[in-house]
């Protein structure tokens, strides 16, 4: 399968090359970005690479595919945004997702998960797409929903982060309620 690489207005969703290494790895160094992510920030550049390895791994064994946010007008990265746990005969996965902190509130998370949602349900079919998010996440929770993903519950001590257990929201959309993206 060839890489789908996705267009919006705004943004370029791209494979994640090493050349994206430094951009990825001061995005997932910063505390504020990982604080809800379910796991530590990154120290080492080589954890950057380490990661976009696996992303490949993950694209070439049909489990994952993990795209790079280039905003088109400067060509910047500025994040991430996946579908983990992808099961094509399963009809599923989830979907996750962090932008660099200087280009919060400005509508890029939601424009990309309005285009991976797309691409998951016309493309490859999917019935069900999920996400997982800390419960004190209000923003990601707040996009979830506005997107059409419905609140199915609480996962007790399901994300491991700072040395303690804490608690999840499990969210899904469904084929028959998404929208196409007119939201």
């Amino acid at each position: 399968m060839e890489f789908p690489e996705l267009h919006t207005e705004r943004l370029c969703l791209t494979r994640i090359k090493s050349q994206h290494a430094d951009a990825f790895y001061d995005i997932m160094s910063r505390d504020e970005v990982t604080y809800y992510y379910g796991m530590e920030s990154l120290t080492d550049r080589s954890q950057a690479e380490e990661i976009i390895r696996s992303f490949q791994e993950g694209f070439e064994s049909q489990q994952a595919i993990r795209w790079g946010l280039i905003e088109k007008e400067s060509k910047a990265f500025i994040g991430t945004i996946g579908l983990n746990r992808l099961q094509l005969l399963g009809k599923k996965a989830e979907i996750g997702y962090e932008v660099h902190p200087d280009y919060w509130r400005r509508g890029y998370a939601r424009e990309a998960v309005n285009e991976v949602l797309h691409y998951s349900m016309e493309n490859l079919d999917l019935y069900r797409v999920g996400a997982v998010t800390f419960v004190e996440n209000d923003s990601s929770r707040t996009l979830l929903k506005s997107i059409g993903f419905k609140e199915e519950g609480i996962l007790r001590g399901y994300l491991y982060q700072r040395k303690q257990s804490h608690d999840a929201v499990v969210f899904s959309i469904i084929q028959p309620e998404w929208n196409g993206g007119a939201t």
